[in-house]
């Protein structure tokens, strides 16, 4: 079943002769469930596609229907909430708050949505992460792998319906990079969720079960695999 479409996705920055096309028309379809692959060189506008299907980046033209709603024909009140709700966004770099803990991190999203935390999900996740005994820990008190996790908690906290991660395991040694993509394809298969990652890294990409190289804005290949592991 369709569910995210992105429909001739145009992204542009500046004018004239310093006129750059991050995205130059680009059109695909995703189905629920998915474990999607976006990989390209640096600088060929995967990120950007990432962050436009995430209502972060708004596009220059064209559109984003995830579950059949119109991403960007929202006001930027509602496409906040929207955000919150429905999209669970994974960065390198974790953006924790330092002067919170690891739950009230994770739960952050709730809080300014100012709804109830579901408690019984709080515990799920900080079991499936591994932060059971971290769980009143500041980010300073934290390893980085750990950090990375407290970031997958709160992307996932709220239940979205699709997470996007941006090279998460970037910032990472291997072996925690590993262990933080082994995290994300297990809350994949358990929550049943759409997962997208942008990454460079052959071995992640490898294990995901559709691979979308973009070069120059464009998509140049799309192709459906076996996924490794």
């Amino acid at each position: 079943m369709e569910f995210l479409k992105v429909e001739d996705l145009c992204k542009v920055y500046g004018r004239g002769e310093n006129r750059v096309a991050a995205l130059d028309h680009v059109s695909l379809s995703v189905e629920q469930g998915d474990f999607i692959a976006i990989v390209g060189s640096s600088g060929s506008g995967k990120s950007t596609l990432l962050h436009a299907i995430a209502g972060v980046d708004i596009p220059t033209s064209g559109r984003v229907l995830l579950n059949g709603q119109d991403v960007y024909a929202q006001s930027s009140e509602k496409l906040a909430v929207f955000r919150r709700r429905q999209v669970g966004l994974i960065y390198q770099f974790h953006n924790l708050i330092p002067t919170l803990d690891v739950v009230e991190n994770i739960t952050l999203p709730i809080r300014m949505d100012r709804r109830r935390v579901n408690r019984e999900r709080l515990e799920e996740l900080l079991e499936l992460l591994g932060l059971q005994d971290r769980r009143n820990h500041l980010p300073n008190q934290l390893s980085g792998g750990q950090q990375q996790r407290v970031a997958i908690g709160r992307a996932l906290m709220n239940a979205p319906a699709v997470v996007l991660a941006d090279e998460p395991t970037g910032s990472l040694d291997s072996r925690n990079g590993q262990e933080i993509i082994r995290l994300l394809k297990e809350s994949h298969r358990k929550y049943r969720q759409t997962l997208v990652i942008v990454t460079h890294d052959e071995t992640i990409a490898l294990q995901a079960n559709r691979i979308i190289t973009i070069a120059d804005g464009t998509v140049v290949r799309d192709e459906r695999q076996v996924p490794l592991g």
